[in-house]
């Protein structure tokens, strides 16, 4: 059984949170940051989000630019998941690809067109 913790950020800059369960959690397995989902597929009729981030059961980020639903070792100046350490240092560290799969926890979207 899938279940995801969904954080849906408003146009007022108030956040939501949502948990979805199995049926209703296939519609995001296989979709990648900067996709579009239709809201009435989880409750939300006339809605539609864009997926903006995510992280795995471990707390670990997903970022846009990796490929697939990996884990990958990266060497950053900055980013998400990474707090800048000074000028010119950069640091190794481990994020997601930019995949959903069954791993994922928490799924982060944006409202694009709001319903009623």
């Amino acid at each position: 059984m899938v279940t995801f913790k969904l954080v849906i950020g408003t146009k007022e800059g108030t956040c939501l949170q949502k948990d979805i369960t199995d049926p209703q959690s296939s519609i995001f397995i296989g979709k990648k940051l900067g996709d579009t989902v239709s809201g009435s597929d989880i409750g939300f009729d006339g809605y539609e989000f864009q997926i903006t981030g995510g992280s795995d059961f471990c707390g670990i980020p997903m970022r846009k630019e990796i490929p697939g639903g990996n884990r990958r070792k990266i060497f950053a100046i900055k980013g998400v998941g990474l707090k800048p350490q000074g000028k010119g240092i950069r640091v190794r560290k481990t994020v997601c690809g930019n995949m959903i799969h069954d791993k994922i926890a928490q799924i982060n979207v944006k409202v694009i067109k709001e319903g009623s």
